[in-house]
């Protein structure tokens, strides 16, 4: 199908990232409020620009418009397009008011059209891997998540002086004036929901830890870049969810069983290994040695971490596994490999190739507004919890999902596959032995 992008600040050099893998999107162009701006990613990328958000609209040919814009700007942008007769894409939050989000849902159906939107690591193999082993009962039964999303202190990261492979300053005013929360908490809310269903009950803490981040001001100042939340689902699981900009990066998820445990260590990456360890007294006693703790290499001998697990490969998998066209240069080709390999790895523009597909053949979106709409309401609560109330209860619900067939189909069977280590299994004797008077 033919899209076209309307923003092309930082975050449209990562869509174009693993545009190679996505030759059913043809762009039609692209449109920036700042025409310099869009000159420049013309050029690098080949595309057409528009001169006017208006001209974007009108082209006959422009089926899906994707929303890079702003957040402020979210709202106007995707009501315009969908009264255009556009199905819309856009990134998170889809905007920070439920009310309006909702509204933009009722107009979407109103004119037959779809809208839908970011984050878009639903989609991926390691959430996959995840949902196929709890489905699988690797674990047992699902009882708590701890989910991390602290990404560094931001006043000492310099984020003034980053910069896109085309030039684009990273917009750290904007995500410091709209929070951590406002964000990233999407992330893992996404899986949270999909695994889980429907936020039951949410008692949350918001505030601001660090005044002065940067020497450009900010409006508000004050906006919390640290959040933490307890959800409660169906069926007796509990989550904690942390986001800040304070501590030290830390993208962790890991779902805790009655048997196990199993863990991803990024949420930011595609392809993130997913460690699943079923539970022993080996292993439960031997993590109480701080050697074992702190040595991977000799924990894992008694069963600490578990077994990492070979990830589901979906249809896009190689979407993250190279970079073409973004830069050319001998440097940009080494910084994209070690990116990939040890930072930040996703496909930004699976969410669009998966909204095309349902369309193609006639079937609900995966995530379906109603879906979203309760990923909007959750993160506003959390973010605008400040010194705490709760539990609150959401407003919004949905049908709980199901896994994408290829998630499931012609996939490993995550339990029966799961062996013990020799020495873990050998020493099962000896720690009962240990243990009696």
């Amino acid at each position: 199908m033919k899209i076209a992008f309307v923003g092309c600040g930082y975050v449209f050099d990562i869509y174009m990232r693993s545009q190679w893998a996505h030759p059913e999107l043809e762009i039609c162009g692209v449109f920036d409020i700042d025409l310099a701006r869009s000159a420049v990613v013309a050029r690098h990328y080949g595309l057409r620009v528009y001169d006017s958000y208006a001209a974007l609209l009108a082209d006959p040919a422009v089926e899906i418009v994707v929303n890079l814009t702003s957040i402020g700007a979210h709202h106007a942008v995707v009501r315009a397009a969908l009264e255009a007769g556009k199905h819309v894409y856009s990134e998170k939050p889809l905007t920070t008011d439920l009310a309006q989000t909702q509204a933009l849902f009722a107009l979407a159906q109103a004119c037959g059209l779809v809208f839908t939107g970011a984050p878009c690591n639903l989609y991926s193999d390691a959430v996959a891997t995840v949902w196929k082993a709890v489905r699988d009962g690797a674990v047992g039964k699902p009882v708590l998540v701890y989910a991390e999303l602290d990404d560094n202190p931001a006043h000492l990261m310099g984020l003034e002086t980053v910069r896109s492979p085309t030039g684009a300053p990273f917009p750290y005013v904007e995500e410091l004036q709209e929070g951590c929360t406002v964000e990233h908490v999407g992330y893992h809310l996404l899986w949270l929901c999909a695994l889980f269903g429907p936020v039951l009950s949410v008692a949350a803490f918001s505030t601001c830890l660090i005044a002065h981040k940067t020497d450009t001001p900010l409006d508000p100042a004050d906006t919390p870049d640290l959040s933490v939340a307890c959800l409660t689902f169906a069926d007796g699981v509990s989550a904690r969810v942390t986001c800040s900009w304070v501590a030290p990066r830390d993208h962790s998820f890991t779902v805790i069983g009655q048997a196990g445990a199993i863990s991803v260590d990024n949420v930011f990456h595609d392809q993130s290994p997913v460690r699943l360890e079923r539970f022993s007294r080996v292993s439960l006693s031997a993590r109480k040695a701080y050697t074992l703790r702190t040595q991977p290499l000799i924990g894992r001998l008694f069963g600490l971490g578990g077994r990492r697990l070979k990830l589901v490969r979906r249809w896009k998998s190689h979407g993250v596994e190279a970079e073409r066209g973004v830069g050319r240069s001998l440097k940009h080709r080494f910084v994209s490999w070690l990116r990939r390999r040890e930072v930040y790895a996703q496909d930004k523009l699976l969410g669009v190739a998966e909204m095309v597909r349902a369309l193609r053949e006639g079937r609900p979106q995966p995530t379906p507004p109603d879906f979203l709409a309760h990923l909007n309401e959750v993160t506003l609560l959390i973010h605008r919890a400040g010194a705490g109330a709760g539990p609150v209860i959401p407003t919004t619900r949905f049908v709980p999902l199901e896994p994408l067939p290829d998630m499931i189909a012609g996939q490993p069977d995550y339990r029966a596959a799961y062996r013990p280590r020799r020495l873990e299994a050998a020493l099962g004797g000896l720690v009962a032995a240990l243990h009696r008077r």
